[in-house]
């Protein structure tokens, strides 16, 4: 890892002795910023393992916790999976906490940082993207318009849009560090914060940043970019703000 690669990442891989503990701090977490909703099905141990680089059975035991605390049932057959049955209980405090104290202040950076190469991402798209970029933006926007309510839909129409403008720049390397800083904010879950609230603002940005950028408006679509990408922060510093100042547990 470069010093650069350590400069960005608020949230280490986890160490083996307390890897199942650290995942069920972060699910809880997760779940709390609407990156997974009540009703969902989580994706598979296989695709967490992945994504999270720790092993199958490690997640199985921090699922395992999470069925245990009921924020999460296992449901057999076809249609089975592991679904989210709560999204705040009595260990929520105490275990965003452990998920987000030790590595608030870089977090905070990376935030900023985001901000700063989103800002920048949106600039360099409206002044360098082609007719297929365009015509590839305006899909984007309205496949997450078309998302409605259903969460990973809306996910994976949200993560689109922005490697869409992302790969308008001509840059890969930045279509890549966008992702990388996503992972690093979403706690290795390439999920943003989520609501019926967050989604409505969502589109509305959505369409006024795409607007910018096919006019060629540089920086405006940079203004609007971080706006945009302030939602993430702001649910992420609501959450750390309600859950920083409680008593923990005796």
């Amino acid at each position: 890892m470069t010093g650069g690669d350590a400069g960005i990442i608020a949230l280490r891989p986890l160490i083996a002795e307390t890897a199942a503990a650290r995942i069920a701090d972060r699910f809880v977490t997760a779940i709390a910023l609407g990156h997974f909703v009540v009703g969902q099905r989580l994706p598979t141990i296989q695709e967490l393992a992945k994504l999270l680089e720790v092993s199958p059975t490690t997640v199985r035991e921090a699922l395992g916790r999470l069925a245990a605390l009921g924020y999460v049932s296992v449901q057999r057959g076809r249609n089975g999976g592991t679904f989210v049955t709560s999204q705040w209980g009595p260990a929520s405090d105490s275990m965003v906490r452990r998920a987000l104290e030790p590595g608030w202040n870089q977090l905070e950076v990376t935030l900023d940082f985001r901000s700063l190469i989103e800002q920048q991402i949106a600039r360099t798209a409206a002044l360098r993207h082609t007719v297929d970029d365009a015509r590839r933006i305006v899909q984007a926007v309205r496949g997450y318009e078309a998302a409605g309510s259903d969460r990973e839909t809306s996910r994976r129409a949200d993560l689109e849009l922005h490697q869409t403008i992302a790969a308008a720049t001509q840059n890969s390397q930045l279509a890549d560090l966008s992702l990388r800083i996503r992972r690093d904010v979403s706690l290795g879950f390439e999920a943003e914060p989520y609501n019926a609230d967050v989604r409505a603002r969502a589109i509305a940005q959505h369409a006024g940043l795409a607007r910018a950028i096919l006019d060629r408006k540089a920086d405006e679509a940079a203004r609007l970019a971080g706006e945009h990408f302030s939602l993430t922060a702001e649910s992420l510093r609501e959450l750390h703000s309600r859950v920083e100042h409680d008593d923990p547990p005796t």
